[in-house]
Formats: C-alpha cells, sequence, structure tokens
C-alpha cells in the first residue's frame, strides 16, 4: 500500500476542499456497503422463516424489504460515484493547470531537454490516468473495503469456526498480489514512455508535412511510427495479462476457501449445529466477500499505471525554473549594457567578455555567420539564459534586478522564423495585450501588411490557420512585424526580420522601421552587411 500512500499524500492538499463532497460520498459509500451485508443477512430468514417454517406473514414482508435494501444500496452507490467523479475531475483539471502553469514558467534550458510531444504527452496522457485514480480508482477501494467489513464483521457474527476456514486463505494471496504489483508498475512505466514517443512523432510528423512529403518520405515516416506503435502495443498487452492475471488467483483461491466452508458448514448442518438458512446465508456472503476482495486486489494492480503517471507529473511540477525574477518594473530603458559577459551551453562557450552599449535612439548591427553568438546575445538580453560570468544592465542596474514580465513587456522580437497563432489576424497583432483595432489597423499599416489584410473575407478578424498556412510566408513576416510595432517597445530586435520579403516590401518596411526606431534602443541581426 506505500505506492497508495504516496499518491495520497501528494493530492492531499487539494482534498481538503471538498471535505463537503467527501461527507457526502462516504454516506453514499455506507449504504452501498451495508446493502451488501443487508443482502447476504435476508437469506437467513428467507431460508429459515419462509421455505422450512413456512411463514406465510414474512413471505410479504421480507420481498419489500430486499427491495428497499437494493434501493439504497443503488443510490449508496450512485452519490458515491457521483461526488467521487466530481472531486476526481476537478482535482485534474487544478493539476492540469498548474503543470501549464509551472512549465510555462520554466527556462528554454527545460525545453531543449523535452520533446513537445512527451510534455503533451505528460500533461493530457498520464494526468487521464491520474483522474482514474482521484475519481474512480480510490474511491471504489473506499467503497470495497467497506464492505469487505461489513460482510466479515457478518460471517465471523454467523459462526466464528467457518470464518476461521474461510478467511485464513486470504494472507496466502498477499506475497503473489504484491509481485504481480511491482511487475506492473515497472510495465506501466515502459508503456507510458512509448506513449510520449507515439505523441512526439505524430508531433513531428504534422509539423514538418511539407518537407515529408516534398521528399517523398511517407513510407519511411509510417515505418518509424509503425516501430513505435509495435513497441507501445507490447507493453499495454503486457500490462493487460500482468493484469488479468489477479483474477484467476484470486477465483482459485477461493475456491479452496469454499471447498472448506462446504466440508466444515455441511457438517454443522447435518449435525443440526446450524441451520440451513444460516449456511446458505454464509456461503451467500462469501460469495460477496470474494468479489471485492478480488476487485480491491484488480484495482490494486491497476493503480500502479497511475503510480508510475504520477512521478512523470510531478517531476515536471517539481521543476523550479533557474532564471528567477526580479522586483524592479521598468518604466524607461534609456541604456542597455554588456560588461565583460560570458555565456556557455552546457561545456560550450557562446560569447566571450562581451562589451558594449547601446542608448536611447541609437541601433546596433550583430552581422556575423550562423553560430557566431548573435542569437546568444538577444536570448541574454530576454533574460532566456543568464551570463556565465559579467553582468547586463539597464539603466545601470543589473537585469537580473528586474521583473521578467516587466522586462520582457518592454521588448519586441522579430525572427526569421515566424510565430502563427491558430487565432484571428487582430489578436495576432495584439498577441498578449488587449485588441484595440485602431492600433491594429496602424500597426498593419506600418508594417505594409494592410493593403492584403484588408482584402481578406472578414479584414483583420479572418482566422488565420494553424502555423499560418493560408497566408505566404511574406504575408506572415509582415503579421510578425505589425505584432512588434504594436507592443510599442523600449527595445527592438529585428533577426532577419524581412528575409521572406520581396525587394519593394523590405525597402516599405525598412523605411517605416526608420520612424519607428527614433526613440527605441535597435538591434539588427544579419548574415549580410547589405541587411
Amino acid at each position: 500500500m506505500k505506492n497508495l500512500k504516496i499518491i495520497l499524500q501528494r493530492f492531499s492538499p487539494y482534498f481538503k476542499d471538498y471535505i463537503k463532497e467527501f461527507s457526502i460520498a462516504i454516506v453514499g459509500m455506507i449504504f452501498a456497503a451495508g446493502g451488501s451485508a443487508a443482502t447476504a443477512y435476508l437469506i437467513k430468514p428467507v431460508m429459515d422463516k419462509i421455505f422450512i417454517e413456512k411463514n406465510e406473514q414474512l413471505l410479504y414482508i421480507l420481498p419489500f424489504a430486499v427491495v428497499l435494501v437494493y434501493f439504497l444500496k443503488g443510490a449508496g452507490k450512485f452519490i458515491q460515484i457521483y461526488y467521487t467523479a466530481y472531486i476526481g475531475q476537478d482535482i485534474v483539471r487544478r493539476i492540469r493547470n498548474r503543470m501549464l502553469e509551472n512549465i510555462l514558467s520554466l527556462d528554454l534550458s527545460f525545453f531543449h531537454k523535452f520533446r513537445s510531444g512527451e510534455l503533451i504527452s505528460r500533461s493530457i496522457n498520464d494526468i487521464e490516468r491520474i483522474r482514474a485514480v482521484v475519481s474512480s480508482m480510490i474511491p471504489e477501494m473506499a467503497r470495497e473495503a467497506l464492505t469487505i467489513i461489513a460482510l466479515i464483521g457478518y460471517v465471523i457474527y454467523l459462526s466464528p469456526k467457518l470464518s476461521f476456514f474461510a478467511l485464513i486463505i486470504l494472507p496466502l494471496a498477499l506475497w503473489p498480489l504484491s509481485k504481480l504489483a511491482k511487475k506492473m508498475k515497472k510495465i506501466s512505466h515502459k508503456s507510458q514512455e512509448k506513449i510520449s514517443d507515439l505523441t512526439s512523432r505524430l508531433s513531428e510528423i504534422f509539423n514538418n508535412i511539407e518537407i515529408i512529403k516534398a521528399n517523398a518520405a511517407e513510407k519511411f515516416e509510417i515505418d518509424k511510427f509503425k516501430h513505435d506503435n509495435e513497441k507501445y502495443f507490447y507493453y499495454n498487452l503486457k500490462a493487460i495479462k500482468t493484469n488479468e492475471l489477479v483474477s484467476p488467483l484470486m477465483e482459485t483461491l477461493g475456491a479452496v476457501a469454499v471447498a472448506a466452508v462446504i466440508i466444515v458448514g455441511g457438517r454443522e448442518v447435518i449435525s443440526d449445529q446450524m441451520s440451513v438458512g444460516s449456511f446458505f446465508s454464509f456461503t451467500a456472503a462469501l460469495f460477496m466477500l470474494y468479489t471485492p476482495i478480488k476487485r480491491i486486489s484488480s484495482l490494486y494492480n491497476k493503480m500502479q499505471d497511475a503510480v508510475a503517471a504520477s512521478e512523470r507529473i510531478f517531476y515536471i511540477i517539481d521543476q523550479i525554473p533557474n532564471i528567477k525574477s526580479g522586483n524592479k518594473k521598468i518604466d524607461k530603458i534609456n541604456e542597455i549594457a554588456f560588461d565583460n559577459v560570458s555565456l556557455k551551453y552546457e561545456d560550450k562557450e557562446a560569447l566571450k567578455n562581451i562589451n558594449f552599449s547601446v542608448k536611447k535612439g541609437e541601433s546596433v548591427a550583430l552581422i556575423g555567420e550562423s553560430g557566431g553568438g548573435k542569437s546568444s546575445i538577444v536570448n541574454l538580453i530576454l533574460r532566456f539564459y543568464d551570463p556565465s560570468s559579467g553582468k547586463i544592465t539597464l539603466n545601470g542596474i543589473d537585469l537580473k534586478e528586474f521583473d521578467l514580465k516587466s522586462l520582457r513587456e518592454k521588448i519586441s522580437v522579430v525572427t526569421q522564423r515566424i510565430y502563427i497563432f491558430n487565432d484571428t489576424i487582430a489578436a495576432n497583432v495584439a498577441y498578449g495585450d488587449k485588441i484595440d483595432k485602431e492600433r491594429v489597423k496602424k500597426a498593419l499599416i506600418e508594417a505594409s501588411a494592410w493593403d492584403f489584410v484588408k482584402n481578406m473575407p472578414q479584414g483583420m478578424d479572418t482566422k488565420i490557420n494553424e502555423f499560418g498556412t493560408n497566408l505566404s510566408g511574406g504575408q506572415r513576416q509582415r503579421i510578425a512585424i505589425a505584432r512588434a510595432i504594436y507592443k510599442d517597445p523600449e527595445i527592438l530586435i529585428l533577426d532577419e526580420a524581412t528575409s521572406a520579403l520581396d525587394r519593394e516590401s523590405e525597402q516599405n518596411i525598412t523605411k517605416a522601421l526608420e520612424n519607428f526606431r527614433k526613440d527605441r534602443i535597435t538591434f539588427i541581426i544579419a548574415h549580410r552587411f547589405s541587411t
């Protein structure tokens, strides 16, 4: 039960918010468990009083008692399932929100370690496994445990001697069940890794569909996917086989116990030490008892899948960002300076002893080959990374002292790689801010984008497809430039920002940006002096 304890400990901070719902669910569990014991109890008077003693009065009373017991049992089960499902669904909703909040707070280095498909799988597939535990498995285990307690109490009440022979078999089941649980946890880890591989593979295929088709590489990708899918199938099948071993194990042990009860109980009935009704009531309770025991064993085995998933989820939730936000807010940026700044990515040196300062209204061109450290300077300004040595200052104050949100709100970046969201043109231009349509239009005009936007079906309210597939490369780049203009930044960073434009559009945007850059610090990154 150690693994169950681990899950409960991680979720206990959430449980305290649902005391009312838990209380109602527990009442439902008590009715459901009590109903099972009452069902077994009613068999005794039915056999002894009606069929043997021929008591006609009870013939008309006991059937109503049976209906009432089953009604209360069903109502209790419904109440328990509904309220525990509500608790589980709501907790999982909160955990999914918390997980994304934490992921988005982490540094870029974290995203370089994990594939996007793996993060998606952990956020959806693994959390769904947790939902099954919180909303159904744990409550079911609690209900079945109450049922077991009620039925064990009843069989001991009926015959302590028979109960000994019936229940002595239970401890023998613990060792093989614990072995199966450990094996199940290992298999679940492997299965979850493989579904992450599948999700990553699909994400990669859909994101690179053009290059796949251009290279006629469909079969190549299908073969790789089939290989990953085969492994996932193998581990899933192994998990099913391991879990289903519980049922025949419990059935066999249960049959041994029932056989012992028939021998011992039959002798007591023959010698008139036990009534026929009591024997059948005991046997019915025993059969009813092995069902929840078998169910708990199966649930505990399945729960190993959730234990493995919770480890993967809380590994992400427990990650702490290396880049710590400061407290100072930024009003105006008058100067940015690099003071003997060096940067290393793990063991690779990207920048060494860089010194420069740029004042408001000035532009700096960073020109050089790929891998020369141009993008590293941008990453440092945005505080995606902190310097390995030296420091960067804004208005003479260390960059680390400023609030990250406040800093990044003052910076606009336009890169060669264009980021377009599946939303309207207006929402893309005003991304992260409220939409002011007059400002959006002004930004589109300055970015030489208004001419094509105004002719679209809904103008700036036209929905852009995922990755901007219903726009040309040049149109996407102009939307990105309009986004930078709309933000009205203190620092403007242009990283090959006009590479996808024709000469006329490039000249128009360059002219518009000349005026826009006047009261800002501008960094222009390029491979060639001509840019």
